[in-house]
């Protein structure tokens, strides 16, 4: 099989603020050692279930410069920078057979979530997608339905697990923590958060060859997406909100001058849509 990694960081067992996740702080390479066993975890147990398989590893947090290469579980190839079309997703396409998320986190808006955001704290407040409440996990989901990829197995607290089951019900999830704020959670010792990590990812992976074994390709796991579909972003500011009316295909709300909509029958160009709505409001939130 062949499996795609999006790698985030705040979602890694311990991590409870910014510091320990950004590059020159005092405290980041420990806890960036911690987020690169995490995902070998995911890959160890994802080999556990028939193995040796195929990973790419799309180094998906901050600078998208986090983990090391030569340490990398399976051999995996590793995708790192900052400037990627497909952001997050970016490498998946049709040739992979399953999804991990691994050290995700809760949305803008969640309760009880540790650090939690979406995309860009400074610039969204909330995002939804077809009325429900999404994460980066469901935003990112777009990519995967559109390239008719399942999402089996995301880590992370018990409000990214929560977040990712109206999408992806059949999913996988680790739960390595439970979050108490937005900077608190008591998070399993990290033995003992990549030994579940390493059994979610084997149950998934499993389930999956199983499956192809008994050629039921027509109950491969498909995403609650439906199509069209639109994204529903609050900003946190009128002018953000208009700006983001430059691009095609985003229309502001007639009732809430912060709101604007995104309808797209394609997921994939609905996500590529979204993210430049990101990287535009990035310029100027404050």
């Amino acid at each position: 099989m062949k499996i795609f990694i999006s790698s985030d960081m705040e979602g890694t067992a311990g991590v409870v603020n910014w510091e320990q996740c950004r590059p020159g702080q005092h405290d980041y390479e420990h806890y960036r050692g911690l987020l690169q066993e995490e995902v070998n975890a995911a890959i160890d147990g994802a080999n556990l279930a028939g193995g040796p398989h195929e990973f790419l590893v799309n180094d998906s947090h901050g600078r998208m410069a986090n983990l090391r290469p030569e340490l990398l579980s399976g051999r995996a190839s590793y995708l790192s920078g900052h400037h990627k079309p497909l952001y997050m997703m970016q490498g998946l396409d049709e040739s992979f057979d399953a999804c991990f998320f691994v050290s995700y986190h809760g949305s803008a808006s969640a309760e009880s979530a540790t650090l939690s955001h979406t995309y860009n704290p400074a610039a969204i407040a909330q995002v939804r997608l077809n009325g429900t409440l999404a994460g980066e996990s469901g935003i990112n989901s777009l990519v995967a339905q559109g390239y008719g990829v399942p999402v089996v197995l995301v880590t992370g607290d018990q409000t990214t697990a929560r977040e990712l089951e109206p999408f992806w019900p059949r999913a996988q999830a680790a739960v390595v923590k439970q979050s108490v704020s937005r900077f608190a959670a008591e998070s399993l010792h990290p033995a003992r958060a990549r030994e579940l990590i390493a059994d979610h990812a084997r149950q998934a992976i499993d389930s999956l060859r199983e499956q192809h074994e008994r050629h039921e390709r027509h109950d491969k796991p498909t995403a609650r997406i439906d199509t069209p579909a639109t994204l529903t972003i609050r900003l946190r500011n009128p002018d953000l909100a208009e700006m983001a009316t430059w691009l095609e295909r985003v229309e502001r709300d007639d009732q809430d001058p912060t709101v604007v909509r995104i309808a797209d029958d394609d997921p994939i160009r609905l996500y590529r849509t979204f993210v430049m709505l990101v990287m535009l409001t990035r310029g100027i939130a404050e």
